[in-house]
């Protein structure tokens, strides 16, 4: 069901509001060249500091702009279960896919905590789930014995997997039923996962080069992996670029030297520092996106 490159959108601001406008730009950038889909309200688009009326209003716009062209994956979860079944009732209103619901943060629970906590969202949701493992960001580790049993709950579909380990990767894709999807949750390692079964990627470097990431994802689906490494090995040092300083600033910075997007970030996120903006500023010239 989920296959392909999905973009996790950032949240461009104006004044310290959405801009829709920027936003609708960004969104017909990404279907123009070939996404499977947008990510509202994930980690590249600041879910941590939307307002509830915020988040909500983002998945809505992303939504009837989309309007069905690609798939809309909306951000809904919380390190409160209870939040985070609200936020999920709120975006099944509009015309979304699915769900991506990341492991509860600060909170720091046990696998059996991660289990009922997916397996209740689950139960009120009516829209397939993909879990969001990320443990550089949440303190805790989605582990593949608990992925496995999560998958036996019919409309838990698939996962974001960010952990950085090829080896869980691996470990959940041997064990998990064959129609549950492993989205790449890094954009770095998107071939290897996509090489050991994975069907895709939840990208952050797409908002800036959305048609390479479709061209080498698409080659490396097809067991192409020829032109798929000759892709891979050029986006390599402008995927480090996104990622020198903490996600999204480096990315925001990107489009807002791009043009798409005004030069906005929320704190606690600050700014990216003179020489990181020089170092991006020479990734997107050495990428062929800026003269």
């Amino acid at each position: 069901m989920f296959k392909g490159v999905f973009t996790a959108i950032v949240t461009p601001f104006n004044g310290g509001n959405i801009d829709e406008k920027a936003l609708e730009k960004l969104i017909e950038f990404q279907i123009e060249n070939g996404i499977a889909g947008i990510v509202a309200c994930g980690s590249t688009g600041e879910s941590a500091t939307l307002s509830f009326e915020e988040h909500i209003s983002v998945i809505r716009l992303v939504s009837e702009i989309s309007n069905r062209r690609v798939k809309v994956i909306a951000g809904t979860g919380s390190n409160n279960t209870t939040e985070a079944i609200h936020l999920a009732k709120e975006a099944e209103k509009f015309k979304i896919d699915g769900h991506l619901q990341i492991t509860p943060y600060y909170n720091k629970p046990m696998q059996e905590g991660l289990y009922f906590h997916f397996k209740t969202v689950a139960q009120n949701c009516s829209l397939p789930i993909i879990l969001y493992n990320v443990p550089s960001r949440t303190a805790v580790n989605l582990l593949p014995e608990t992925v496995i049993r999560l998958s036996e709950i019919h409309n838990i579909k698939g996962i974001k997997e960010a952990s950085g380990s090829l080896d869980q990767v691996t470990a959940i894709l041997r064990n998990a039923p064959e129609d549950f999807c492993v989205l790449s949750g890094d954009d770095a390692l998107t071939l290897p996962i996509i090489a050991v079964g994975g069907r895709g990627v939840i990208s952050t470097v797409s908002n800036v080069v959305p048609k390479d990431m479709v061209s080498m994802t698409e080659y490396s689906l097809k067991g192409d992996y020829k032109p798929a490494r000759k892709i891979n090995f050029k986006l390599l040092p402008l995927i480090h670029a996104m990622f020198i300083e903490t996600n999204p600033i480096p990315v925001k910075k990107a489009l807002n030297i791009m043009g798409f997007i005004e030069n906005e970030i929320r704190l606690p996120l600050s700014e990216a520092s003179g020489v990181n903006i020089e170092k991006i500023r020479v990734a997107l010239k050495e990428y062929g996106i800026l003269k």
